[in-house]
């Protein structure tokens, strides 16, 4: 639901936040936020990995409590002491690191907040799944209800997360970061049309601009924990959203032409290989080169990566490294034989990081080899590598003593590719390396990933940006039904052409599923 600014003056904010300030000791997470969202309204929230967003949505979802400043909801004080006080007040949140539980069933998941309501002997397992494949069927998600919720792919329990969370109607639904691992967005769009239609507001976060402008007519920018500015974004390009994000002009990043799959022999050389859905696969990752992979979900993108470094079984196919034929059954035999191959894994939450260990800790993890002797950290040793690492990914140093899981997304997703980097593996294997991260912690990785490769390393890359995928590779492998469709070089490489390929098109040519 689009308003004009006169409209918005008249109406009563669904949200109204007053110079909300939250400190954890000495760091200032939100030192003073303030904005107000109406009724029908989708209001974006931008603003880079640090700058607040995260403290504020758990203000916002009862998670956190601010230390100074005032919230209102439509027109009453709003202070949430948990997640169910904010649901019963009217509002929900798609949590971007999902608050899903994996040993759940779906069901389970969805019927959670109502548990506290009713005595466990009398919900019925039969009519709680009726219930919920009603819920599923009317948000379009096709799920079993039965189903755990580690069963699901990555993108479907993001939905499931969204939906969860719209099917309380609430007055307002905070959506964090909802399409980081959606590689379309028109189901979830249409969603959120629906429920402004009917007077939903929607405070809406994401770093990808181009959605941003799709759906929101005015957003507020955080920096350093401060709201900037609250604007129209109709009347605000780009570049000035950037300039009001980092405080400074950001320079575009483009491919540097030296890298080159050209460059340098395979340093992975990959035939014919058979691994859950992947079938048939066959490719080269040279030495100095950044391969692409891309693909809509669930085409058998995480099979692969997982095959290459042991967490899939292998049904059949051949692999080598620099030539030599390896076998590939458990990542510490990758690790142990010393094939040089790291992983960055699709899921940092619950895949990659150890949330109450400090940051070096996380990063010298990779690398206890080069860092202890007979199990004994050596703690100069750990601090040289966690520098040298550090200021490959543009870490700041007075993150080392940090617990992980209290920095930004993108403070992490860095701490992760410095774990992988601090292997001094010879090829890396980067999932969707830059989900969820803001402008500058993406401008970061890029030119981290670009630097590795220039000095002799090798990258195979998926994302579920294809603007990530044309900028920064030098081929691209576009997979479809498990089987690559197409290979796209140098500026070959078009979101047009990758597009068509994973849809199952080249040309005008249909591509056949592979049985």
């Amino acid at each position: 639901m689009e308003m004009t600014v006169i409209e918005a003056e008249v109406m009563v904010p669904t949200l109204n936040v007053t110079d909300l300030q939250k400190c954890y000791g000495p760091t200032v997470a939100l030192g003073s936020v303030s904005f107000e969202i109406f009724p029908g309204e989708v209001h974006a929230l931008l603003g880079e990995n640090g700058a607040g967003k995260s403290t504020l949505v758990k203000i916002l979802s009862g998670v956190v409590q601010p230390d100074a400043g005032a919230a209102a909801l439509a027109g009453s004080p709003y202070t949430p002491h948990s997640i169910l006080e904010a649901r019963e007040q009217g509002v929900a949140t798609a949590f971007q690191e999902l608050s899903l539980l994996p040993n759940l069933t779906v069901t389970e998941n969805l019927s959670l907040p109502e548990l506290r309501k009713r005595p466990l002997r009398l919900i019925s397992k039969r009519d709680n799944e009726e219930k919920t494949a009603t819920i599923l069927a009317k948000y379009g998600l096709e799920l079993n209800p039965r189903a755990l919720v580690s069963q699901l792919t990555l993108a479907d329990r993001q939905r499931l997360e969204i939906v969860r969370a719209m099917s309380k109607r609430p007055k307002l639904l905070i959506l964090d970061e909802p399409t980081a691992v959606l590689s379309s967005t028109d189901w979830l769009f249409s969603l959120i049309r629906a429920e402004t239609a009917r007077g939903t507001s929607v405070l809406y976060i994401s770093h990808r601009l181009n959605e941003i402008r799709e759906l929101c007519a005015r957003g507020t920018v955080l920096r350093s924990g401060r709201s900037i500015a609250t604007t129209e974004l109709g009347k605000t390009d780009d570049a000035a959203i950037f300039e009001m994000m980092v405080g400074n002009s950001l320079a575009a990043f483009s491919r540097d032409s030296s890298t080159s799959k050209q460059v340098g022999p395979a340093r992975l050389q990959v035939t014919d290989l058979y691994a859950g859905k992947i079938k048939g696969a066959s490719f080269r990752v040279p030495v100095g080169g950044i391969v692409g992979v891309a693909g809509l979900d669930g085409q058998g993108q995480s099979d692969l990566f997982h095959a290459l470094f042991g967490l899939a079984s292998i049904k059949s196919g051949d692999i080598r490294i620099d030539g030599r034929p390896v076998r590939v059954r458990s990542p510490a035999q990758v690790l142990k034989a010393g094939i040089g191959v790291s992983l960055l894994p699709e899921e940092r939450k619950t895949q990659g990081i150890f949330p109450t260990l400090s940051v070096q800790c996380n990063v010298t993890l990779g690398a206890m080899g080069k860092v202890s002797r007979l199990g004994v950290v050596r703690r100069s040793q750990g601090q040289k590598l966690m520098r040298d690492v550090a200021k490959r990914v543009d870490l700041a140093d007075r993150y080392f003593n940090f617990q992980i899981g209290d920095l930004s997304g993108g403070n992490q997703q860095k701490a992760l590719l410095a774990r992988v980097l601090s292997t001094g593996a010879r090829t890396l294997l980067l999932f969707d390396p830059t989900r969820g991260v803001d402008v500058g912690t993406k401008q970061a990785i890029y030119e981290a990933i670009q630097s590795y490769a220039k000095s002799g390393g090798a990258v195979l890359l998926y994302s579920s940006e294809l603007s990530e995928i044309v900028q920064l590779c030098d081929e691209c492998l576009v997979v479809y039904d498990g089987r690559i469709v197409a290979r796209l070089d140098g500026n070959e490489i078009e979101e047009r052409r990758i597009v068509a390929a994973a849809t199952g098109h080249i040309g005008d040519d249909r591509v056949r599923s592979a049985a």
